[in-house]
């Protein structure tokens, strides 16, 4: 698929959303609301390594910061993120979220209160499995009611 053409990254979510939603519900009145979390958060979680995964076996030579960069426009298609780039180098990928129509839709379809486990916790597991020696901190998350996300992807160092 070229890059025009492929679905971006928001528009799975949707489509993923509409498909989680009634699976939640029932293991909510099933199981209660925190295991039904938790199994969310698995399942979520290991489909991010694994999608992590398959990404990085598509490149031709080792995942970086750069390769990791450059996939950027998936999650950003159809205006999904406003982003601010701070830094950028071969070490560190910095930049903030202005705006997420992630959480937005999230909220739309009344997932809201599990948007940061189907979306904003995939980030750590996606980069686990497409470049286990880059690390992401974000102490910020719109999802969770900041004003912003604040991404910083930084090749790790033998002490981390």
């Amino acid at each position: 698929m070229s890059e025009t053409n492929e679905l971006g990254i928001l528009e799975q979510r949707r489509i993923e959303a509409e498909i989680i939603k009634p699976i939640y519900d029932v293991l909510v009145r099933e199981v209660g609301i925190q295991k039904a979390r938790d199994v969310i958060e698995e399942a979520i979680g290991q489909a991010a390594i694994d999608a992590g995964k398959a990404f990085a076996s598509k490149e031709k030579q080792r995942t970086s910061i750069e390769s990791f960069a450059a996939l950027q426009y998936l999650w950003e298609k159809g205006n999904a993120l406003e982003i601010e780039v701070i830094s950028k180098d071969e070490t560190k990928y910095e930049y903030q979220v202005k705006r997420c129509k992630y959480a937005e839709m999230y909220h739309e379809v009344g997932l809201g209160d599990i948007g940061f486990l189907l979306s904003c916790n995939r980030d750590a597991k996606f980069i686990e499995g497409y470049a286990p020696h880059i690390a992401l901190t974000r102490p910020n998350t719109i999802m969770n009611g900041d004003g912003f996300c604040d991404f910083c992807y930084e090749v790790k160092t033998p002490n981390s």
